[in-house]
């Protein structure tokens, strides 16, 4: 049976984590930076040299194709990372599918269709969440471009110029969906569930959407001092008291498995001996069913203003960013699960947690997801890892479906 080699995965591994590695373990890999631009570089030699036809498109989407015409069957993930991040994450889905497409060259497995490994661009969303793939997918608001930006305030058009792309032509990348015939994505779970379950692969149902809200509670600054307790309208305060609400509400009225997170505080003027006038949230939801998430949604933004009103304080809801759910089609599925079984592994239906660029290719073609173990569920820092036995065997059955789908 036809098996990738572990030594070459483990070395493109290991090459790819040297672009933007961190003092300590981990890498700092931001889309359009300087070391994503030569991790970009370097990607697309390795594809040259595994005797793959490379390209780039107008949103900065990385692609190695394998075979002529048209429908092509894509597998990749993304190259960028979070600040601080793992090693893993999206550069496993990258490298093995390039492991996967250099194997069945090399093996001359006859192909029906073309493949193509790919390298979505800012999948973590530093100026805009999935933002290759949202192009891609012909999902981009072209409209938004300008005014995207990263949390320090960096814009993208400015951004993507220095890495020699022009953002407003992004939306050119769209495909026609005629053109793809299947995605196939494979990553490190991010979570302990296959670990605690002693099961090698998981087999994705569906991706939850993401709604992200700026919650912004506007009071009056005062002296710290002088201004007693009962008078004090204090933004911060409604804000703590808010995302302990939001919490609980979340936990109580969702499905079990909806989740909330408040990752971001500002509060202004930040100063010891003033009562905080402003106060800002950056809260994000995320659920499998879309009309649990928008529900919660909404029940969230009244509970803002319940506490606002009772407090004597203004608020207001800034919509940041939606991502509705995703189901991975049952094709796909049903390969995935296929490819493990000839490959005599256990494996497990479950939800992602996490967005992936498959929920946006779940738009305009068979979509499907396959999961490895993560090390204690740790990811998105820098202590991220999963076993290399582990590895291998995710990329075997991402061959193994790879050659189910052409075949």
């Amino acid at each position: 049976m036809l098996k990738i080699s572990l030594p070459r995965l483990r070395r493109d591994l290991t090459a790819l984590a040297r672009f933007g590695s961190n003092p300590g373990p981990g890498v700092t890999r931001p889309a359009w930076s300087p070391a994503h631009e030569e991790a970009r570089a370097w990607l697309l030699v390795q594809m040259k040299e595994a005797g793959l036809e490379p390209s780039v498109d107008p949103a900065g989407n990385t692609f190695g194709r394998l075979g002529d015409g048209e429908p092509v069957v894509l597998t990749g993930s993304h190259i960028d990372s979070v600040p601080e991040g793992g090693t893993l994450d999206g550069a496993l889905g990258v490298l093995a599918a390039l492991e996967c497409l250099r194997t069945i060259r090399e093996a001359g497995a006859p192909l029906t269709r073309a493949l193509a490994v790919v390298a979505w661009s800012d999948e973590e969303g530093r100026y805009g969440s999935l933002f290759g793939s949202r192009a891609f997918a012909g999902q981009l608001d072209a409209a938004k471009i300008p005014g995207m930006r990263a949390p320090d305030g960096e814009r993208l058009v400015e951004a993507m110029a220095r890495a020699g792309f022009n953002a407003l032509e992004a939306p050119r990348a769209a495909a026609d969906p005629r053109g793809v015939a299947a995605y196939l994505e494979l990553h490190i779970e991010q979570g302990p569930h296959l670990e605690a379950k002693g099961i090698p692969i998981g087999v994705v149902e569906g991706i939850v959407g993401i709604r992200r809200n700026r919650i912004v509670f506007q009071g009056e600054p005062d002296h710290a001092g002088t201004t007693p307790m009962a008078r004090r309208k204090d933004a911060f305060l409604a804000a703590a008291e808010y995302a302990l609400a939001a919490r609980q509400h979340v936990v109580r009225r969702g499905s079990g498995r909806s989740v909330t997170n408040f990752g971001v505080v500002e509060v202004k003027p930040g100063v010891t001996n003033i009562v905080p006038a402003r106060a800002a949230l950056l809260q994000e939801m995320r659920e499998l069913d879309g009309r649990i998430l928008g529900r919660l949604d909404r029940e969230c933004a009244a509970l803002a203003r319940r506490i606002a009103r009772r407090r004597g304080l203004g608020v207001a809801i800034e919509r940041i960013s939606r991502n509705e759910p995703a189901r991975m089609h049952p094709e796909v599925q049903g390969a995935i699960e296929a490819a493990a079984a000839d490959l005599r592994l256990r494996t497990l239906r479950m939800p992602s947690g996490a967005g992936h660029d498959a929920q946006n290719l779940a738009r305009i073609t068979k979509a499907g997801m396959i999961f490895i173990p993560s090390k204690g569920g740790r990811s998105h820092r820098p202590d991220e890892a999963s076993d290399w036995r582990a590895i291998e065997r995710g990329a075997n059955v991402l061959l193994h479906t790879l050659l189910k789908l052409v075949s």
